[in-house]
């Protein structure tokens, strides 16, 4: 693991991901880099992860020697709404409104699995990665 946040002297918009990254079910390679110049991006985790809630035990996994551009997100499987039921509505979210099962609640959307990117990967600006995906090393 990096101890160094910054990798350039004087750059405070790029980042070592695996110095700022606290959560354990996100794994991030040695001197893979996150550069943004919108926001901090020491609030990687914060801004550019979403849907990424404990229920469902899902993990995003970035290898080594990584690029990630700015405004990238990573959207878990939260984001999604299930296409098995006859509403897409997220019914089993509000159990207690609807009288559901709480233990239903992870119905509400359609479990793709991890997020695995491979080593040496680039992500470009604002792209959009999806839960179950894995992208292999070197791609683009």
């Amino acid at each position: 693991m990096m101890n160094k946040i910054y990798p350039r002297k004087g750059d405070t918009q790029t980042v070592y991901l695996n110095a700022v990254v606290k959560d354990p079910s996100i794994e991030i390679g040695d001197y893979t880099i996150y550069n943004d110049f919108v926001s901090d991006p020491c609030l990687f985790e914060q801004n550019n992860v979403l849907y990424h809630y404990p229920i469902n035990h899902e993990r995003l996994i970035i290898g080594k020697f990584c690029s990630i551009a700015c405004g990238a997100k990573f959207l878990f499987n939260c984001a999604n709404h299930t296409l098995k039921s006859l509403s897409t509505y997220t019914f089993p979210l509000f159990y207690e409104d609807w009288e559901l099962d709480k233990a239903d609640v992870a119905s509400a959307w359609d479990n793709k699995g991890d997020i695995v990117i491979g080593n040496d990967v680039w992500i470009g600006y604002e792209a959009v990665i999806m839960a179950g995906v894995h992208i292999g090393d070197g791609a683009i």
